[in-house]
């Protein structure tokens, strides 16, 4: 039995207006749903807009058209109250965590302002309480709470933003690129927290990123996007076995393998030309200017978002 979609996105577009004549076009018709429990993986290289795709439907950043429902429930029709509590089920770790977390706050202060916010806590106790348990469940000792974070390391400080994210019980969590200003020991750690912290709260995730072998190994599914468009997806062992558009093609043979005499003898795809500018994109299939196999059509045609094989989607002309 399929599982319903907790988030259903339908052509969600994001333009940022640079000036009058130029347009930027960050998110471009993304259509996708991501069912209850499930890790959606998003990948795609620097700026082809994923980290934009999940803080347009977090709400941080005004989507330009489209629509986005969160269990059923289409978010532009819910009163102001109904999306106050929208917040509570919906939540964001943040890349960096020099930058998401105030110097002049301490952990106690940092982990229970959602709840002051939303108010769900009785007293004073409590409230540290709370903050206590999620310090522990995300590795950290409940003896932190009176330090600031300058005091702890990048790790560290990524596990008090997860447990900030964790502080209203929420259902669904947006990871944009949570390893990526970590050092390379650390990622590990973080990525294996989040995939328990999944498992044991239920919790829905976007998990973006652009380590391919991370987002494999914590993803159920995993869309790939290209500048602003999404440009295949399907579950994390089809994409790696079978993957259908060339972009991905191209991210995949790029990932090592640990296997000298395997590594040794694989063929790379090299990607030939500069990623287009999303303020003045390629006419048709946007992939089109650095593809290996691109025709005719793919110039005045957009190639549309297609269902190939179950549950694996691909826009390209190759596969039609």
């Amino acid at each position: 039995m399929e599982k319903k979609p907790l988030l259903k996105i339908k052509h969600l577009k994001k333009y940022f207006e640079i000036d009058r004549s130029q347009i930027l076009k960050a998110v471009d018709n993304v259509s996708l749903s991501i069912s209850a429990g499930e890790t959606l993986g998003i990948v795609g290289e620097s700026g082809c807009g994923k980290s934009t795709l999940g803080r347009t439907i977090m709400g941080l950043y005004e989507k330009t058209d489209g629509k986005i429902e969160f269990n059923g429930q289409d978010v532009d029709l819910m009163a102001a109250s109904e999306r106050f509590r929208l917040h509570r089920r919906m939540q964001m770790i943040f890349q960096d965590p020099y930058a998401s977390l105030n110097p002049r706050s301490t952990v106690l202060e940092l982990v229970a302002e959602p709840m002051d916010i939303h108010k769900t806590y009785k007293n004073s106790r409590e409230r540290k309480e709370k903050v206590e348990q999620l310090l522990e469940e995300v590795g950290l000792n409940r003896n932190y709470l009176n330090r600031y974070p300058h005091e702890f390391s990048g790790g560290q400080r990524q596990r008090i933003g997860i447990a900030r994210a964790l502080a209203l019980n929420p259902k669904f969590i947006i990871a944009d690129e949570p390893i990526s200003a970590l050092d390379v020991s650390v990622q590990a750690q973080v990525v294996f927290l989040l995939k328990r912290l999944q498992k044991e709260k239920g919790l829905t995730m976007m998990f973006v990123a652009h380590d391919l072998s991370m987002v494999k190994y914590i993803s159920d599914r995993i869309g790939v996007m290209y500048l602003g468009h999404l440009v295949e997806l399907s579950s994390s062992h089809d994409l790696y076995e079978k993957p259908l558009h060339p972009y991905t093609q191209a991210l995949l043979s790029a990932i090592p393998i640990p296997d000298p005499d395997i590594e040794e003898k694989r063929e790379r795809i090299l990607l030939e030309g500069e990623l287009p500018s999303p303020i003045n994109p390629p006419s048709g299939c946007v992939f089109r200017t650095r593809c290996p196999f691109v025709m005719d059509t793919c110039s005045e045609k957009v190639p549309e978002f297609t269902e190939i094989e179950s549950g694996h989607f691909v826009a390209c002309h190759l596969h039609r």
